[in-house]
């Protein structure tokens, strides 16, 4: 444990992958860091978990894909640190009915951004993918710059990358209290800490972090079935196979995403999940499924039969994940309206893996007062109504 009277430049609050990015960022740029996570690692409690994640260009939102130009800069100069493969580009195939307006917003934005993508009919989708049965009507976009992210992998390679860079990673240590000022002290499970500044990364634990500091943000907990199907002939949906990552959107039967990942996580398993989950407690995460989860699930096995008949239609393995989402579904990446040396980072699931490398800079940026290198307009808490100072 660290001497009770050191002082940081900064405390990191959790250590899923934002935090371990922005914890990176400071232990970059010489400051010192210490990460504190309430779980030893690795754990699977969280969000950032898993073998594996999508990355993507192809966005509605010109200021996503926009950020993930340094994105892909900054996962390859990590991979380059580590000496171990967190990247493969396998493309990143949309499919949706051809009049689906989100499906027409993203190729406009892939369109005016200048990434290389592929306009696919029908037609040319049955040549290329044979194992995909497509319903009438329905087309594809190809995002030739999209793949899979090594998740864990990423993970362990921040954590030791932190530690290589003189940061300090502590895990099985829960915050208990937060005495904001300056400095800011953080009392832990194993001792007490004090820093110039803190970052709040602690997922779906977030408001229950920010209550005592007069403010709770609009966060939603889901949980999510991460669902496995087996090939019927073994790596027939695999990379070897040049298969992609799929987004489907809007397609029969489900009123949200679905998504999947070609197979080699599991040998002979497919990853095919529902961007999508149902309310939970994050200290429960582990009850029973409820009635609504075995719904998702039924949901996603018709989508298998009907578009992927060379798995099976039931799933073989269900892993759960937390995902905390804000009722637009954008970052909040912000300062305390009362307490400016407290920096907030929350509202990621879903899709902020893929963007860590940037926010993890725009949290250090943030902490150190430094001018944000993006416009963090869409990402202000103030966007919500009735928050800020009225509930300090």
């Amino acid at each position: 444990m660290a001497a009770q009277k050191d002082l940081y430049d900064a405390i990191v609050i959790g250590a899923g992958i934002q935090g371990c990015f922005t914890a990176y960022h400071l232990a970059k740029h010489r400051k010192r860091v210490i990460l504190l996570e309430q779980f030893f690692l690795p754990h699977s409690r969280g969000s950032s978990h898993g073998q594996s994640r999508i990355i993507r260009r192809a966005y509605p939102e010109d200021f996503y894909t926009q950020m993930m130009d340094e994105c892909y800069q900054i996962w390859a100069q990590l991979e380059h640190e580590a000496g171990t493969q967190l990247h493969r580009q396998t493309g990143l195939l949309l499919l949706g009915m051809k009049e689906n307006s989100e499906l027409k917003t993203i190729q406009a934005t892939l369109s005016r951004q200048g990434v290389e993508h592929q306009c696919l009919s029908a037609e040319e989708l049955k040549q290329r993918f044979p194992n995909v049965l497509l319903a009438r009507g329905e087309v594809g976009v190809l995002d030739k710059s999209g793949g899979v992210l090594y998740a864990d992998k990423a993970l362990r390679a921040l954590q030791d990358a932190i530690r290589h860079l003189g940061g300090l990673v502590c895990d099985g240590e829960k915050v208990m209290e937060i005495k904001p000022g300056f400095p800011v002290t953080v009392k832990s499970t194993a001792g007490s800490y004090q820093a110039k500044s803190l970052v709040i990364t602690a997922g779906p634990w977030t408001n229950q972090l920010l209550r005592p500091l007069g403010i709770e943000l609009p966060l939603q907990t889901l949980r999510i079935n991460v669902c496995y199907w087996r090939e019927k002939v073994p790596g027939s949906y695999g990379v070897s196979q040049a298969f992609p990552c799929f987004l489907g959107l809007g397609l029969s039967p489900a009123p949200h995403h679905i998504y999947g990942l070609p197979s080699g996580e599991y040998p002979g398993l497919m990853k095919v999940c529902y961007h999508h989950g149902n309310n939970v407690d994050p200290e429960e995460r582990d009850c029973p499924e409820a009635f609504s989860d075995i719904q998702d699930v039924q949901i996603l096995g018709r989508f298998v039969r009907d578009h992927l008949p060379d798995l099976e239609p039931t799933p073989a393995l269900l892993e759960p994940c937390l995902y905390t989402n804000t009722p637009d579904e954008h970052f909040i990446l912000d300062r305390h309206p009362k307490y400016d040396n407290v920096v907030i980072g929350a509202g990621f699931s879903g899709h902020g893996f893929k963007l860590s490398p940037v926010v993890g800079k725009i949290l250090y940026e943030l902490s150190m007062k430094l001018t944000p290198s993006y416009d963090l307009t869409p990402f202000r808490m103030s966007r919500f109504p009735g928050l800020g100072k009225a509930h300090l």
